[in-house]
């Protein structure tokens, strides 16, 4: 059994929470999945492994990669249900090959970009596992604007490194608060432990550099300095937000 680090085992596990609450969907008996930028091929093995997926494509724009994924499928004896296939973003996916996707492990812009050129598979797909690295206010922003609703989100530390998970389907979404575009209404809403962290670590972080900036009396630093205090104003608004969530 192919072992996953914390961060994988994170997005795996959260698409096997959307295949369980969209189960009732017939078209999704036998679940199709597609990784894109698979990287090692690790996540697509694990499912297929544990039987959760009947048919894996994996797919990066890089040959290195792939080969690097092809080695391992072929380690675990699984040539016949997961496809290699080289692809920019989205481009090598047919209609109707797949009914769940994940892309992880870019910045919320170049997902945003892949999105939008993948147009030509986008309302085939029932669900969606993202996890960006960067750029994650403008990330859901976007989504937003694709017709695309976020249904769950977990957050895991790795490493001193923070990822934010999300389970996505075709839906209507808006949020009132800014705050809630950049670190996320399911999380406000939950309130795990390490969003908690991660909230508190933010916190300290801005504070102490609005103290290292105050009284530089430059138009560098006032911009900075009024950057951090709306960053500030955020973080203590998702405060605010967890506090009146029971």
């Amino acid at each position: 059994m192919v072992k996953l680090s914390k961060r994988m085992m994170a997005i795996a596990h959260m698409a096997i929470s959307c295949m369980q609450q969209k189960e009732t969907d017939s078209r999704c008996k036998k679940w199709r999945i597609a990784d894109i930028g698979t990287d090692h091929g690790f996540i697509p093995i694990y499912l297929v492994q544990q039987k959760l997926a009947a048919y894996a494509l994996a797919m990066d724009v890089r040959k290195g990669p792939l080969a690097r994924a092809k080695e391992h499928v072929e380690a675990y004896g699984l040539e016949e249900k997961i496809e290699l296939r080289l692809s920019d973003g989205l481009e090598g996916l047919k209609p109707g090959e797949a009914d769940l996707v994940m892309i992880t492990g870019m910045g919320g812009e170049l997902m945003l970009k892949i999105l939008r050129e993948g147009v030509h598979v986008r309302d085939f797909i029932g669900c969606w596992i993202f996890s960006p690295q960067s750029e994650l206010g403008l990330f859901r922003h976007g989504l937003e604007e694709l017709g695309m609703e976020i249904f769950d989100e977990e957050m895991v530390e790795e490493d001193g490194k923070y990822y934010t998970v999300m389970a996505v389907s075709p839906g209507k979404m808006h949020y009132g608060e800014e705050y809630e575009y950049q670190y996320g209404y399911w999380l406000i809403r939950k309130k795990p432990a390490v969003f908690k962290e991660y909230i508190e670590k933010k916190e300290r972080q801005f504070s102490a550099l609005v103290k290292k900036i105050e009284g530089q009396n430059t138009q560098k630093a006032e911009k900075r300095l009024t950057e951090l205090k709306r960053e500030l104003g955020l973080v203590k608004g998702v405060y605010d937000a967890m506090q009146r969530v029971d």
